[in-house]
């Protein structure tokens, strides 16, 4: 008697918990699949991007007012600083959508992941 009890039970245990197996391995394969496929565009950009000067030119924008203030403290010319001050300013004034196009042009050029993250972090 116990027998016929218990075997539907059990079937109905071992199928949940083969179907709870089931889909665990599912979700594996598709996080798996996401982590392949970020691979391989990342492996792309790096081969597209091995001929470009994309990254040198932002580097060396980037590095311009570094350069330019380094040079005004040599020479002393504080005009130079103030200059460089009054660009600075003016790149702050541009419109917040262009400001936010450039981050992210420029997190790509290096390959900077999660813009999106750092940018809602500039909005608090």
């Amino acid at each position: 008697m116990w027998q016929t009890l218990l075997g539907p039970v059990t079937n109905l245990i071992g199928g949940f918990l083969k179907n709870k197996a089931e889909e665990k391995q599912a979700t594996h394969e598709a996080r798996m699949s996401v982590i392949q496929s970020d691979s391989n565009w990342e492996s792309k950009m790096a081969d597209a991007s091995s001929s470009s000067w994309k990254d040198e030119f932002f580097s060396i924008v980037l590095s311009a007012p570094i350069f330019l203030i380094g040079y005004s403290i040599a020479v002393d010319d504080p005009e130079i600083i103030a200059r460089v001050g009054e660009g600075m300013q003016a790149l702050n004034n541009l419109p917040e959508w262009y400001q936010y196009l450039l981050f992210i042009a420029v997190s790509a050029s290096f390959g900077i992941k999660g813009a999106d993250k750092i940018m809602q972090l500039r909005g608090k």
